[in-house]
């Protein structure tokens, strides 16, 4: 089987973010990840100062999220930030639908956006939740949103919690999206009726499937995120990061 390179949305440790910026990214490199999915500093750090932090700890930004649910972005401006902090190429958004046709002129905007980041490249994401697994039409709004993207301009971060919530098996969804989804998200599912976030491994999702399938469709990294956790964040991040490693999918370092 291959084994992945394993990076971290820091979005599961955002509270630890906003008190000891410096001290909750340490934590994180300590662990032993060594990818990132990171955005601008907040005020009063660099990005020189964030690179040579980020240097430090040997942590690589692989992207950013550039908005949820708005076209407000500046390609130019996000291009610059993933220069300045090690040239990450991936830029992925998420956003909401509320009709077939609103699924219709977002994708429209997203080849326009996948257009403008590929001239300065960058590879344009959607990232999923649930909520595209309404259908519209007898259609998934996911479904949708896929066919009238060009692959060319707009690839994928998928989710493997989020399309469990939405009602399908992540690793047979994730097969008919061979060569356009380079970053994948990995969460896991508590059993039971609520299906809360569960660390990798401790849920019910087959990762060593989920890891196949990835493989036979070209994802370049696994992205670990737990949007809320019942023990302590950086705990439910040592766990999936040790359950990977035993589950042999992780790219050991050298």
């Amino acid at each position: 089987m291959k084994t992945f390179p394993i990076a971290v949305q820091p979005y599961t440790i955002r509270e630890a973010l906003s008190q000891d910026y410096e001290g909750a990214l340490e934590r994180v490199a300590a662990i032993g990840y060594r990818g990132i999915e990171l955005g601008r500093p907040p005020q009063g750090i660099t990005i020189a100062r964030q690179k040579e932090l980020l240097d430090r700890l040997g942590l690589t930004v692989i992207g950013t999220h550039v908005g949820f649910d708005t076209f407000d972005f500046d390609p130019d401006a996000i291009a610059a930030y993933l220069d300045g902090v090690g040239g990450g190429r991936y830029a992925a958004i998420s956003l909401r639908f509320s009709s077939r046709e609103d699924v219709l002129q977002k994708a429209e905007k997203m080849n326009k956006a996948g257009a403008a980041f590929k001239e300065r490249g960058i590879t344009f994401l959607y990232h999923n939740h649930d909520w595209e697994f309404e259908k519209f039409g007898g259609e998934y709004a996911l479904d949708i949103l896929l066919r009238e993207t060009d692959p060319a301009l707009v690839q994928t971060e998928l989710d493997t919690y989020w399309i469990k919530k939405g009602g399908e098996d992540p690793a047979a969804y994730l097969r008919k999206l061979k060569g356009r989804a380079p970053l994948l998200h990995i969460k896991d599912v508590e059993k039971g009726e609520e299906q809360f976030f569960a660390e990798i491994g401790e849920g019910v999702l087959d990762f060593k499937e989920i890891a196949g399938a990835a493989e036979e469709i070209g994802v370049q990294w696994l992205v670990v995120e737990q949007d809320r956790c019942r023990r302590d964040p950086f705990e439910s991040l040592r766990i999936s990061f040790e359950n990977l490693k035993k589950l042999g999918i992780m790219q050991l370092q050298p």
